[in-house]
């Protein structure tokens, strides 16, 4: 049974189809494997056992009848600390939100929880989600699997951790400038950052509404693709017969490739190659209007995020990690005009990107330019926090601010990813390249 603790979600659903894997059985070793990590309550907020083991035996019970909901029904996953699960406390990382219950599960929880995936409970996060670092001295600080003394990547630390660590089989996240794909990355998983507003956002706790985004965490391309339709309660992409063949990949060369560190520089050139073997065409391109898209981030994200917590922060400002209460209150000092004037120019920005990679089938650069940075570090050099932070980020806000949705793929170098981009709404196309992809780099 251990080596359910490590099996793709998709196999351990057509374990459950074909009879091998009793869901109740699964969800005990799951339970067990949580309770006795001595990382438990780094990594997990709060286990749910009793929703668990319920919805467990209702999977138990479709399966022996014949009635499965979906591929993934009666497969473990976890949620992180911002999705609303009915009675059991969602505080997004923050002191702020200390014993906040929700009445009713978010809407992709429901669509989950219809489609039988198992509830294990809720994962540990950045404070309300403004850190790509993972770093939380207010709640806790999940180990990264590569690296015990780094911080793990964010915010969706947790969700990553969860199943890097055999204590879920797929992970919830959300995604704003990079928090799923980011500790995907460093965790070396497969990371999907979904168009913004695919997937609903009704009960997920926000940072920032225009950049907000739900996403999986997980072991493999498939499991990507069959969660996206758990979410949203669609059907998964097809993924058969994907090839890189033909194939026309852009290298980005503007912003993405600044300041790499040597690891991820050669994990890129590394899985370039690979690609390259495997029948993909890959140019350099350059696009210039990103260097001026980048300059907008500070004002359009630390605006709307101040905006929506200002009352909030300001009754309790002493409950926050200092670090994080700075970034928000960054925001305090944007102007209505300079926002609405942002986002007219990101506009702009957006047509110009659409332009120059329009006859690509995905764009490609590093996932994070740097490494997991060290945890104890970040706690005592705020010059380094800033800086691994920003740099964290960096790469991934481009799909962000450019309106996309991305995939992280691990390239075989420990805590470093390759990123695929592709245009808004066009999951199903991302998909079928990952997987192609996937399998050129394994």
């Amino acid at each position: 049974m251990q080596n359910w603790l490590s099996m793709s979600a998709g196999d351990l659903g057509r374990g459950i189809a074909a009879g091998d894997i009793d869901p109740v059985e699964l969800t005990k070793t799951y339970l067990e494997a949580i309770d006795a990590h001595p990382s438990r309550d780094r990594i997990y907020a709060r286990v749910t056992h009793d929703r668990a083991m319920t919805e467990a035996r209702a999977a138990q019970a479709r399966a022996q009848a014949g009635r499965r909901l979906s591929a993934l029904d009666g497969v473990p996953i976890s949620w992180k600390d911002l999705f609303d699960t009915a009675g059991v406390a969602t505080e997004a990382g923050s002191a702020l939100l200390k014993n906040r219950v929700p009445d009713m599960d978010g809407e992709v929880v429901r669509n989950a929880t219809m489609a039988g995936t198992v509830c294990l409970g809720k994962t540990h996060m950045s404070e309300l989600a403004f850190s790509g670092l993972g770093l939380n001295p207010i709640t806790e600080t999940p180990p990264c699997v590569n690296d015990a003394a780094a911080v793990p990547g964010g915010s969706s630390s947790g969700a990553a951790t969860s199943v890097a660590f055999g204590l879920a089989a797929c992970g919830i996240g959300s995604d704003t400038g990079g928090s799923v794909r980011i500790p995907s990355a460093w965790n070396d998983l497969v990371g999907l950052k979904t168009t913004s507003h695919r997937l609903s956002l009704e009960g997920v706790v926000p940072l920032c509404l225009k950049f907000d985004t739900v996403g999986p965490l997980a072991r493999t391309v498939e499991d990507a693709a069959l969660m996206l339709a758990v979410l949203e309660g669609g059907t998964p992409a097809d993924l058969r017969g994907a090839s890189l063949k033909g194939r026309r990949f852009a290298a980005l060369q503007t912003v993405a490739m600044d300041d790499l560190r040597d690891a991820p520089r050669m994990a890129y050139e590394g899985a370039l190659a690979r690609l390259k073997d495997a029948g993909a065409i890959i140019e350099p391109l350059e696009v210039p209007e990103l260097t001026e898209a980048m300059t907008l981030a500070g004002t359009l994200y630390t605006a709307e995020a101040y905006g929506l917590w200002r009352d909030v922060i300001e009754a309790n400002p002493d409950l926050m990690f200092a670090e994080i209460l700075e970034r928000f209150r960054a925001g305090a000092t944007v102007s209505a005009p300079s926002y609405v004037a942002a986002w007219a120019e990101l506009e702009r920005h957006r047509m110009a990107w659409d332009r120059a990679t329009s006859g690509f089938d995905a764009v490609l650069c590093p996932t994070s330019p740097i490494l997991p940075p060290n945890l104890e570090r970040m706690t005592s050099d705020h010059d380094y926090y800033v800086t691994e932070n920003l740099l964290t980020l960096r790469n991934t806000r481009i799909g962000n601010l450019m309106g996309l949705c991305g995939l992280t793929l691990p390239t075989g170098v420990p805590s470093c990813g390759i990123q695929l981009l592709c245009p808004p709404n066009t999951e199903e196309a991302l998909l079928r390249i990952g997987v192609a992809a996937e399998a050129a780099l394994a």
